[in-house]
């Protein structure tokens, strides 16, 4: 298993867009992944589950996978956070 936080910067955080893209890419990887806010733990590829993480602005979440792409999956999710989405739009 692979596990990293990253603090969500873009104005709106993982809603509706960001959210859409961030399960895009995440499913472009073979591996089991999740995204958790304290508590909570969510299956990365559902949206639903991402939106009811509520993440905004500001937020630090914990990205994890497990599986055979498991660090190239967690670091190019981290990698589309810190960019604000920016190679999506």
């Amino acid at each position: 298993m692979f596990i990293k936080e990253v603090t969500v910067q873009n104005q709106v955080g993982l809603h509706a867009r960001p959210a859409t893209f961030f399960i895009q890419k995440a499913n472009e990887y073979k591996s089991m992944i999740s995204i958790a806010r304290d508590e909570r733990k969510v299956n990365a590829k559902s949206l639903l589950g991402v939106l009811s993480l509520g993440i905004t602005k500001g937020i630090t979440v914990t990205i994890s996978a497990e599986g055979d792409d498991e660090k190239e999956a967690v670091e190019g999710l981290v990698e589309l956070i810190t960019s604000n989405f920016a190679q999506m739009v």
